[in-house]
């Protein structure tokens, strides 16, 4: 991957400034390579990763497993982009292995997540078959630890 991007991928607030120095490259080769990736599509936004932990939000996240029918033409792509215009799916991607889509879903509460498997995501034609898997906790999310290890100062004492 481009050193730029993955500049931006580990810090999308990073100055426009500290970018050229890290990079040997005026600011303005920078500025015009970025607003053609944004144009391209290839940079589709910008977001901050948030411990959510340590925040009042009150939501429950799960993966769900997938298993489609493929269509002729438009392989997985139709459904799969179907799934993605739901507004509490959060991710989809295509797998290898056992089930054929991964999803990323946020809701409310259980019932609220459970109610989007049954009567939405499961009732959509070439779905053969979902496995919904609750997240109990994040450790790490988009590259970034949750938690900081605590260091305990003190001397190990053994008997």
């Amino acid at each position: 991957m481009n050193e730029l991007l993955q500049l931006l991928r580990s810090n999308g607030r990073e100055t426009m400034e500290n970018l050229s120095a890290m990079l040997g490259q005026p600011v303005e080769e920078i500025q015009a390579q970025i607003k053609t990736w944004e144009k391209e599509g290839v940079i589709r936004g910008y977001q901050a990763v948030i411990n959510e932990e340590a925040t009042e939000a009150d939501y429950v996240r799960a993966a769900i497993e997938v298993r489609i029918t493929p269509e002729r033409g438009d392989g997985y792509d139709r459904i799969a982009l179907r799934i993605g215009r739901f507004p509490e799916v959060e991710s989809v991607f295509l797998m290898s292995g056992g089930y054929d889509l991964l999803v990323f879903v946020k809701g409310d509460n259980l019932r609220t997540v459970a109610s989007f498997v049954n009567q939405r995501l499961a009732t959509i034609e070439g779905v053969l078959s979902t496995a919904t898997h609750f997240t109990l906790k994040t450790y790490k999310d988009q590259g970034v630890l949750m938690q900081e290890e605590s260091h305990d100062e003190r001397l190990q004492v053994s008997p």
